[in-house]
């Protein structure tokens, strides 16, 4: 049913609207319908319960990062109460990136195809039973093998991350306008290193020998069982009825196989994949081995879960400053670059630094700005992923990036552990779990040189246009404002006069309001396409913005969702 307004009932070309935003009120006004006769953009709108779906994913990965570390800053405590060794301590933590390679594959398909709400759900329940499971060697009398509960409850979780990390992107692209799009991605993203800075702080806070090991299990259960009842009750589709956005509109274009080549294709995106992919690995082993190398230069637990929470913190910090001037800005690629650079210094100092004893200020200063340059730019990589893969799924765009990452990451947890030797001469390990100290210089050092490789592979030869924002500059004149040396000037520039012409026709159209039509008077309407056409050699412009309009008209302005995705 249209929805009357002061000038009558609003039906447009391609059918009637049955909701809209306020903001839209001008194109009510007289000479509106005539602008959505020439193919003008329809009309788009924001709905408020987009943050809700934002807060139960948000909640979702903080409550699964929780229960991926809450292991790992007690990890001699556990290993000493339950007669563990430290490789199979590492293990519940390792576990996360070993079952995500085989069905990281799987869950992009279920997030194009079943849907955001369908696949949020799923790892919501899936998160929960796992950590109900992790205590159960706490509560059961006479549990033989605790470990095989641990590792039962750990894997469990392992599979809900699949569901959990792909999601941002997706729900960004899908819920908010663009100029919302990077805030939301950093919100939803930067959960889960927040999901970490509790765990790095509340898991030596509350266990101080082993018999306050059931209480924490216990403790990170709980954000769990929240995230499982809010995911259930509280998310009713998929997707909004009205998209906020020209991106929105064509999101998952591309059938998932389909996808999947193209982004096997896109040199860019590979090489995007594997540099941030690495430093994802990297930043995930350091995480996981943080209190063991700490131990072994004589620092504390409580110091190890404090350096972990500076390091969180200003990630979060530095990802809230970054995500709003991307958003307003659009330079993506400088972002990243200049980030991924800067991280890589202060992975060289870390590497020097933790291994000399008494350095505590230093330490901590050094985790807080690898935390300000390294975490804060994984939501602006996620959405240049996005960007230079278009019309690509916002799963599968941001989930082959992850897989990858675990894959890198395994190997590079492998091999710092691998590199570690026995310490011979007199150390001031203040480690718990009656081994003699490792020697953790030779891997760190591995670590750095890693992360200075991929940030200068990243600078050299990363260049890619801003694909979705150049197919939205052919419909919402608004994304023109983007950074000018990170845009494909050609493609950029049809698509600004494009944008122009739009606004022109807009202008003219509220000029000679209450005159009448060209259509009224019996006069010939030109097309669109031909009053403002396209340079010649621009065809590849002129096919993405007519693909989306004509897709657009052909659905209709709700159904905006394609075939794979199930609401």
């Amino acid at each position: 049913m249209a929805e009357p307004t002061r000038a009558g009932p609003r039906v447009a070309a391609d059918g009637p609207v049955a909701s809209t935003d306020r903001t839209e009120t001008a194109e009510a006004e007289p000479g509106a319908a005539e602008i959505r006769a020439l193919g003008a953009p329809p009309a788009h709108r924001a709905y408020a319960r987009r943050w809700v779906f934002l807060l139960v994913v948000s909640l979702l990965s903080c409550s699964n990062a929780m229960l991926w570390l809450s292991f790992a800053p007690v990890a001699d405590t556990i290993a000493e109460h339950f007669f563990l060794s430290m490789e199979q301590i590492n293990w519940l933590s390792l576990v996360y990136l070993v079952v995500s390679i085989p069905f990281g594959v799987v869950a992009i398909w279920m997030l194009d195809s079943v849907g955001l709400r369908g696949a949020t759900i799923l790892g919501a329940w899936l998160n929960f039973a796992g950590s109900v499971l992790r205590t159960l060697p706490c509560v059961a009398v006479g549990t033989i093998h605790p470990f095989a509960f641990f590792m039962g409850g750990q894997s469990l979780c392992a599979l809900a991350q699949t569901l959990v990390i792909f999601s941002p992107a997706k729900l960004a692209a899908l819920w908010f306008p663009e100029h919302q799009r990077a805030t939301a991605n950093m919100i939803a993203t930067m959960s889960n290193p927040l999901g970490i800075l509790v765990a790095n702080v509340l898991s030596p806070a509350l266990v101080k020998k082993g018999e306050d090991i059931p209480i924490m299990l216990g403790v990170c259960a709980i954000p769990a069982g929240l995230a499982c009842l809010l995911a259930t009750t509280c998310l009713w589709e998929s997707v909004p009825p009205t998209p906020p956005s020209a991106g929105a509109a064509s999101s998952t274009s591309e059938k998932f196989l389909n996808g999947l080549k193209l982004l096997l294709r896109n040199k860019a995106y590979i090489l995007l994949a594997v540099c941030f992919g690495g430093g994802t690995g990297i930043f995930s082993s350091l995480m996981a081995l943080l209190e063991q190398i700490f131990c072994a230069s004589g620092y504390s637990s409580e110091f190890s879960g404090l350096c972990g929470a500076l390091f969180i913190i200003f990630g979060i910090l530095g990802a809230l400053i970054l995500g709003m001037y991307v958003d307003r800005t659009k330079c993506f690629t400088e972002a990243t670059k200049i980030s991924f650079c800067l991280t890589s210094l202060a992975c060289v100092a870390f590497a020097v630094v933790s291994q000399l004893q008494g350095q505590t200020l230093a330490l901590a200063a050094i985790c807080s700005l690898l935390g300000l340059f390294g975490f804060s730019v994984a939501p602006v990589a996620m959405e240049l992923a996005v960007e230079c893969s278009f019309p690509v799924g916002e799963g599968a765009a941001a989930g082959l990036i992850f897989v990858l990452g675990q894959v890198e990451g395994v190997l590079i947890m492998v091999a710092l552990m691998t590199l570690t030797v026995r310490r011979r001469e007199p150390s001031f390990s203040t480690c718990k779990h009656g081994e003699d100290p490792l020697d953790w210089t030779g891997s760190l050092l591995l670590m750095a040189g890693l992360c200075t490789l991929f940030s200068c592979v990243l600078v050299l030869f990363f260049h890619t246009p801003y694909r979705r924002l150049k197919a939205e500059s052919g419909v919402s004149p608004s994304t023109q404002d983007m950074c000018p040396g990170a845009e494909d000037h050609g493609d950029a520039a049809a698509a600004g006069r494009w944008g122009l012409a739009w606004h022109a026709s807009m202008a003219e159209a509220r000029q000679v309001k209450g005159a009448p039509s060209a259509a009224s008077r019996g006069e010939p309407v030109p097309a669109r396409g031909r009053a403002h056409p396209a340079p010649q050699g621009d065809t590849r412009r002129q096919s993405v913005g007519a693909r989306l309009l004509s897709g657009r008209a052909r659905r209709g302005p709700h159904s905006f969702s394609s075939p794979w995705v199930i609401t």
